[in-house]
């Protein structure tokens, strides 16, 4: 017989439909004075009632809901190990900083090694590699695939060359081929930053299962959402042991929170030191953080996995629709294309006005934002114009004319599950409006 607390849970969780039904109503898209988002969450009653019932049980770090979410999201990769974290740039940090460890031995990484990353791409894939005082070395990128140039690899490499961190731009996958045999052939490590791709497939397999390490974010404008929210993979049991320590603080324990001596000698241990016995939750082997995420957010992410192959497709519908229907504007605009043998899970459509346009990017961006169609520029653009990378320590390959070209003629707009029929009719239309030749009024007033 239930006790009274579960029937009250019952009831409050019968009630999450009918709150979301009220609080939550669809609008209907009127052209013109509804927006049309870039990104955004995209959730049902399901998702509110793992909140809830997650809540309730006030177990506020990571639990029970985690649990299932780790074992859910490696069996989707077919990998073994899954370690959630707060954001997926918290899990960048955690995957180049587990390259850092002593128990790597000869191949871990030291102060002044060398990284390979793009010049194009967002702050966080390049920040863990100035954190832990290793050299960036940035390389261009592709046009119209926005990925790593991987003719300038060998370019790129030098005696103190140790690893590679790219990302797979906005969900398109970069040429893996290219990039995991010059790994191979040099005993590079590979991180693959997969926070704009979930789902995404190279050769007909899943990106993030071709790397040593990959890193995936939940956060409100990806592929699924937890709020915040992020995960590093991998197949390697050494790697995930250093990542999860990493992550606790930097404790050589790995047991989960509430848990004790899963090691079954918690008081036998000899680390360091430290005295013959000392408690082995308070050995630390790792200069750490604490970068759990909580069980609520975990409980949404479950929720949202469920959905993730329609919230895929819906957003490889959005994007052929916007590839189609954009095909007569390629004279002044450049339109993304998909790296050769890639199956792209899309997280944006990049678009860039070519320089002979009678118009600019720039003015294109305001015309659309006046008509409520939200923009986003591609990132940080080329990272060495920013004011943060100006004075740090690294080495640049060639002009990097592409990543100019980046900063200056190309931004993107939303595919993400919430962009309906009508918003695509609405968006195509105005494109077609703003980009007509000869033009009888300015595009920026």
């Amino acid at each position: 017989m239930p006790s009274r607390s579960q029937e009250l849970r019952e009831k409050i969780r019968s009630l999450v439909a009918e709150y979301h039904a009220a609080a939550f109503p669809r609008a209907p898209f009127i052209p013109g004075q509804t927006p049309v988002p870039v990104s955004g969450r995209t959730f049902d009653a399901t998702d509110i009632e793992h909140l809830v019932d997650a809540s309730l049980d006030f177990w506020l770090t990571t639990g029970r809901f985690a649990a299932r979410f780790r074992k859910e999201f490696a069996n989707y990769f077919g990998i073994p190990h899954v370690m959630l974290t707060n954001s997926g740039s918290s899990a960048n940090l955690l995957a180049v900083s587990a390259l850092t460890s002593p128990l790597l031995g000869e191949r871990r990484l030291r102060p002044g090694d060398e990284v390979i990353t793009v010049a194009l791409g967002f702050p966080t894939t390049i920040n863990p590699i100035i954190q832990n005082e290793l050299v960036p070395v940035f390389i261009d990128t592709t046009i119209p695939q926005y990925t790593v140039d991987v003719t300038a690899l060998e370019a790129a490499l030098s005696p103190r060359t140790r690893a590679m961190i790219f990302a797979h731009t906005l969900g398109n996958p970069f040429d893996l081929d290219a990039v995991m045999a010059f790994a191979k052939e040099h005993d590079l490590w590979l991180i693959e930053d997969c926070c704009d791709a979930l789902g995404s497939t190279y050769r007909r397999k899943l990106v993030g299962t071709f790397g040593d390490l990959a890193t995936f974010s939940f956060y409100p404008a990806h592929h699924i959402t937890m709020g915040e929210g992020g995960a590093v993979i991998t197949s390697d049991p050494l790697l995930q042991r250093i990542v999860t320590s990493f992550k606790n603080w930097g404790r050589d324990c790995w047991c989960v929170p509430g848990a004790c001596n899963t090691c079954g000698k918690r008081f036998e241990w000899k680390l360091g030191d430290l005295p013959e016995g000392y408690d082995h939750k308070y050995i630390f082997t790792h200069i750490g953080y604490n970068l759990k995420l909580t069980d609520m957010q975990a409980a949404v992410g479950l929720a949202q996995l469920q959905k993730l192959s329609d919230f895929i497709a819906r957003r490889k519908k959005t994007f052929t629709a916007y590839r189609e229907g954009l095909q007569d504007l390629e004279e002044v605009l450049i339109l993304p294309e998909a790296t050769e043998g890639s199956d792209p899970s899309w997280f944006g459509f990049p678009i860039a006005v070519r320089p002979e346009a009678p118009f600019t990017r720039d003015s294109l961006v305001h015309d659309l934002e006046d008509r409520l169609i939200a923009t986003r520029m591609l990132f940080c653009g080329n990272a060495m114009r920013q004011p943060a990378y100006e004075r740090i320590h690294k080495r640049v390959i060639g002009d990097l004319h592409n990543a100019d070209f980046v900063m200056n003629h190309v931004f993107w707009i939303g595919v993400f599950p919430g962009v309906t029929d009508a918003m695509i009719d609405y968006v195509l239309t105005t494109f077609h409006a703003c980009t007509r030749k000869p033009q009888a009024i300015p595009l920026h007033r």
